[in-house]
């Protein structure tokens, strides 16, 4: 019945029962690291809560509701999610990955994963036969991260799905830029999903949380085994914080677009702004594959200065009194950041230069605060260059 429910509907209610002892209609903060057994291996399905936790197992099925998967598997931080991901692979398989993906995933890839054999190529996606040309008998993964962190590149989840099938490789795909209330990669053909739950999911800033989701029953076993094994495992507060954010979902992310599409339209028509990346635009790289697979265009934008110089950029960010300088995003207050020296300083600067993130480059997270309060906020910030 879920999976025939409306986005909306399925936010609230998916997954999620009243608690049978009290009827309470919230999911209880089950607070608890072990659970009494009436005998040894005779319980009630839940033994140590590294491995199961009543609040965790309603959240990891409202998340696989959310992207019309079967299975939802959470951790303690996006990275966590990806850590497990990459651990199903052995030296001397390899990995393509997206040219232009957030810092801390390029970091895992290359300074905790590359030196155990596991070899990654890193490759502009914007045409599929890119990446085929990449492929060989080694390869047992495609990652692709639509839209990109942080210059929104689009990638057409489906042809990348497609050319997975062909080879028999995996594809998994970043979907924290979209959230599952834009799109939905396992309706695509992709393997896994994983999501930052930090960000959109979340949605108040006061979590860090990592999922994948996928189809599988096979798959799912082996990542969740990884998931216990490894023990990056989130609590039952977050989990519980989490779910009441999920609640919203839907109503924050039609803002967040709405907001998205206004300061998008206000920053290409203003006179110090070099260039603006958004995938709304009809102009945008591969709009019309975002148009295809995306319901909406979402709040996350980035933009350079003329003059491309750093301190242009700095001086704006210091000005700023509604946007908040910060790492992250997609919470409900809007936030800027300087991904050349925050998000994505563990990418060398030739290698981020080549994907346009040149040093003047800022990225929003455009909240849900009056739009016109956040135009006002970006007039006065850019008047001081």
């Amino acid at each position: 019945m879920q999976r025939n429910m409306k986005f909306g509907t399925k936010a609230i209610h998916a997954g999620v029962e009243p608690d049978p002892s009290t009827g309470a209609i919230m999911t209880p903060i089950f607070q608890t690291s072990t659970y009494v057994q009436r005998s040894p291996g005779d319980h009630q399905g839940y033994e140590y809560s590294r491995t199961h936790n009543p609040t965790r197992t309603a959240l990891q099925q409202n998340l696989a509701a959310l992207e019309n998967g079967k299975h939802g598997i959470c951790f303690s931080s996006g990275l966590g999610a990806i850590d497990a991901v990459i651990k199903l692979f052995r030296p001397g398989d390899e990995i393509i990955s997206t040219n232009d993906l957030y810092g801390g995933t390029y970091r895992l890839f290359t300074k905790v994963f590359e030196p155990f054999g596991i070899k990654f190529h890193f490759v502009p996606m914007a045409d599929p036969a890119a990446i085929e040309s990449k492929i060989t008998a080694n390869t047992k993964m495609i990652w692709v991260e639509t839209p990109t962190n942080p210059m929104m590149n689009i990638i057409d989840i489906q042809a990348v799905a497609d050319l997975g099938k062909k080879h028999g490789v995996l594809v998994a795909v970043d979907n924290t830029f979209a959230s599952p209330f834009i799109q939905n990669p396992l309706d695509l053909g992709a393997d896994i999903v994983m999501h930052s739950v930090t960000k959109y999911l979340g949605g108040h800033s006061d979590v860090v949380m990592g999922a994948l989701v996928v189809n599988d029953d096979s798959l799912a076993e082996r990542l969740a085994f990884l998931q216990n094994a490894s023990g990056a495992t989130p609590g039952p507060q977050d989990c519980f914080l989490v779910l009441r954010g999920i609640k919203t979902l839907h109503l924050r992310m039609e803002r967040h677009s709405q907001n998205g599409k206004t300061i998008a339209a206000y920053l290409k028509n203003h006179p110090k702004v070099e260039k603006v990346y958004w995938p709304g635009f009809e102009d945008h790289p591969n709009h019309d594959i975002a148009k295809k697979q995306m319901r909406d265009f979402g709040g996350m934008i980035s933009f350079t200065l003329k003059g491309n110089r750093l301190e242009d950029a700095k001086k704006v960010m210091e000005n700023f009194q509604v946007f908040a300088l910060a790492e992250s995003l997609g919470g409900v207050e809007s936030l800027c950041g300087h991904p050349a020296s925050m998000t994505h300083a563990s990418i060398p600067k030739e290698e981020r230069e080549k994907v346009g993130l040149v040093d003047s480059l800022i990225r929003l997270s455009v909240g849900v605060e009056d739009a016109e309060d956040l135009k006002n906020d970006l007039a006065q910030a850019l008047s001081s260059i």
